[in-house]
């Protein structure tokens, strides 16, 4: 689990202050936990989002009580890349949460060196699961998938303990597809500009035997 120092935010500095101080204002909040406004040092934070994403818990230190969270919503410079403001949601100690997880597809498909398709109709799939077993990403094996029709419903995903899946069990995760053929088009033959004076070329004879 991944822990970050935070401190209370003071209202008298604006934003940009504490971005000029290498500050990244950010704010928590939860079902049962009013809005909090933090601040939080950017060169640590930016290497905690690399590894957590959104779905790593992470306990917010330096407070009265510390807050085990996820982060929520990312605001970021669209030229830089920077964290602008960050949200983090204060989870309920003993509940499940209801979180989309991102699928990793691992293993090789026989399909593919056959030629076929693969065609990956979900990328992330709902769970609900307690925090202290919350995965990072679900794997797909996809070295089942040999033939056209072959596929992989959200309920043959390995789930981790006390996960409960949402999303319906039968919406398919990934399928085989027949390679569809380029169709080739005909270039048409570029005619050659007519010569002032030219003799007429000779019709083209057919000769039957």
């Amino acid at each position: 689990m991944l822990a970050l120092e935070v401190q209370i935010r003071d209202p008298k500095v604006t934003s940009d202050q504490l971005r000029g101080q290498g500050i990244v204002p950010a704010v928590m909040y939860g079902h049962k936990e009013p809005a909090q406004s933090i601040a939080i040092n950017a060169g640590v934070l930016e290497g905690v989002w690399r590894d957590a994403g959104e779905t790593t818990v992470i306990t917010l230190k330096g407070l009265k009580d510390d807050k085990e969270t996820l982060i929520r919503d990312v605001q970021v410079h669209p030229v830089t890349g920077k964290i602008l403001h960050m949200d983090f949601y204060v989870l309920e100690k003993g509940k499940k949460i209801e979180i989309a997880v991102p699928l990793h597809f691992v293993g090789e498909a026989p399909a593919e060196k056959a030629g076929h398709v693969l065609a990956k109709a979900l990328h992330e799939i709902e769970i609900e699961v307690a925090p202290a077993h919350l995965p990072h990403s679900l794997d797909v094996d996809i070295s089942s998938l040999s033939e056209v029709g072959d596929h992989i419903t959200a309920a043959q995903i390995k789930l981790p303990e006390s996960a409960a899946l949402v999303t319906d069990s039968e919406e398919i995760v990934v399928s085989v597809t027949e390679q569809e053929e380029e169709a080739v088009e005909a270039t048409p033959a570029t005619e050659a500009p007519a010569v002032e004076g030219a003799a007429a070329p000779a019709a083209e004879t057919s000769v039957q035997e």
